[in-house]
């Protein structure tokens, strides 16, 4: 193997070779397109009659059924397709179609919150073959793209920052190149797991990275080396805010068995999707989810997942917090520096969306040793139990833990404290809480008091203070 790319960055530096095309220009396989060590075979692209990139438009008008849209000024104005709206692109990966499930889903979200142009780019003409060949062929997608682009700020006045180009895996970079041809005056670039190897470590001219866009977001789900690991996404940063959910590699859920992952709620072909690049496919499903959840994924700034794990980054600093995903434009600083990192963790199925919380509990009674578990009740929901503490529960000791609610329990009311040990004592001891605090992610804190003392495993209900 090591010959074999020796060869080629030998034979790449002597031989070159363009093909050209109208309305997009040329193409060449010098570097750093190819004859590097990231990308060390020469290939060309292959023509844009043989990627055949086409426009799936769907809008609120027509959510289920996409008109085909093509970068002529008839076609658009016959079409849904409004220029009063943002415009959202999604383009899908390597052995992906644009009609595929998961980009319709996006779409019916965004329907949900917003009045949107939402076109899902099916390039699988060139994206099912080698993936060498799949990583030139996006060159094409991107300036496919960008053309169209182009049409709808000629023929329409229509603005670039009103343009959104969400793009998974090999769509993410396509995404890049398409920012690229216009220049970085698209609005917001989305980039989820983008593809690691061809790309990670090149030049950001091969590959997505801030000056694409106005604003570039990425979620990183498979970011452990592709070797030996088989982890299809970047580890490198390469926005103005990079998301690494529960640490950006191994993603809860996606380690059980063959079977049941296989056999999927989705069908075959995305349970077999699912079983082989689980964590890869997990960032779409995360964007999804966020449209309906918009402060459900709240990323904490941190120096690391391992710091983030800690308790070392809660709450919110001043500025506030991003979400990932759909709503992280709201963020005040997202384009002050580039490669901001931040962690969170999410669910491991269905609603992904999470809502960290800090307790401190302040105990009372006698001094033994056990578990204790806090539920929340507010406004918007109640919380399960999570465990706060175990080990030697003392009298006037204050123990502290973070966790992760499946409920956005809103405004606090009351909260529930419980402690077990499952060890037989004829004392019958009793522990209470005197004080439990409770601080959400922006760093409001709600106190709740008792002077009550309860036996293991009985309910201790503690109101305001």
């Amino acid at each position: 193997m090591l010959l074999i790319w020796t060869l080629s960055l030998l034979l790449g530096a002597v031989v070159g070779k363009e093909v050209c095309y109208d309305r997009l220009g040329c193409f060449s396989d010098d570097s750093p397109w190819a004859g590097i060590i990231e990308r060390p075979l020469k290939v060309l692209p292959w023509s844009p009659e043989e990627v055949n990139t086409r426009f799936l438009l769907y809008t609120n008008e027509n959510p289920n059924n996409f008109q085909e849209i093509v970068a002529d000024e008839s076609t658009i104005a016959s079409s849904n397709f409004k220029t009063n709206r943002k415009t959202r692109f999604v383009i899908h990966g390597f052995i992906d179609k644009g009609d595929e499930n998961w980009l319709q889903s996006i779409c019916k979200n965004l329907f949900s919150v917003e009045s949107v142009n939402c076109i899902c780019v099916d390039w699988k003409g060139g994206s099912h073959t080698g993936y060498t060949q799949a990583t030139q062929n996006i060159r094409i997608v991107g300036a496919e793209v960008a053309y169209l682009v182009d049409v709808l700020k000629s023929s329409f006045e229509y603005s670039l920052s009103d343009v959104h180009i969400i793009g998974h895996s090999l769509g993410a970079h396509a995404a890049g190149e398409a920012g690229r041809r216009t220049s970085g005056a698209i609005g917001r670039i989305t980039g989820l797991d983008p593809a690691e190897p061809c790309f990670e470590g090149t030049p950001e001219l091969v590959r997505l990275d801030p000056s694409d866009a106005q604003f570039v977001d990425v979620i990183h789900t498979d970011a452990a080396p592709m070797i030996p690991n088989l982890g299809f996404g970047m580890s490198q940063v390469v926005g103005h805010l990079d998301f690494f959910p529960n640490g950006g590699k191994e993603m809860p859920g996606c380690k059980k068995n063959a079977l049941s992952q296989i056999v999927d709620i989705d069908g075959i072909w995305e349970g077999t999707r699912d079983f082989v690049a689980c964590n890869h496919l997990r960032s779409y499903k995360y964007y999804a989810d966020s449209i309906l959840n918009p402060d459900g994924f709240a990323g904490f700034p941190c120096a690391s997942y391992s710091a983030f794990s800690e308790n070392k980054c809660f709450p919110c600093p001043s500025e506030g917090c991003p979400q990932m995903g759909h709503y992280a434009d709201r963020f005040p600083g997202k384009t002050k520096s580039e490669g901001q990192t931040f962690y969170l963790n999410t669910g491991d199925a269905g609603n992904f969306a999470r809502w960290r919380y800090k307790v401190d509990v302040t105990l009372s009674g006698k001094r033994v040793t056990g578990h204790i578990l806090v539920s929340l009740f507010g406004d918007k929901g109640n919380s399960k139990q999570y465990e706060i503490f175990n080990g030697t529960l003392k009298p006037d000791s204050t123990e502290s833990n973070e966790f992760d609610s499946d409920v956005e329990v809103g405004v606090l009311q009351k909260v529930k404290f419980l402690w077990y040990n499952n060890v037989i004592n004829p004392t019958l001891p009793k522990v209470g809480a005197s004080k439990i605090s409770v601080e959400a992610n922006d760093g409001q804190v709600f106190d709740f008091c008792s002077q009550d003392t309860v036996r293991e495993e009985v309910l201790l209900t503690l109101n305001p203070c």
